[in-house]
């Protein structure tokens, strides 16, 4: 997604975006220690999402106490 996208969406719309992306990096883990995995670079695409989620959700927490 796009940042944009991401900061159109609700706190509990993040949190289970959030959710999603954490359960998919735990599988392309797996996938990389048993070299099963198709796209390694999803994991820096998964691993980014994650930290673009986590800054839009600390924007929106310092926009509120403002």
């Amino acid at each position: 997604m796009k940042i944009n996208e991401l900061r159109e969406l609700k706190p509990e719309e993040l949190n289970e975006r959030l959710e999603e992306l954490r359960t998919e990096l735990f599988n392309l883990r797996f996938q990389k220690a048993k070299n099963l995995i198709d796209r390694p670079d999803r994991l820096r695409e998964v691993r980014r999402e994650i930290a673009r989620i986590h800054t839009i959700t600390k924007e929106k927490e310092q926009k509120i106490a403002r």
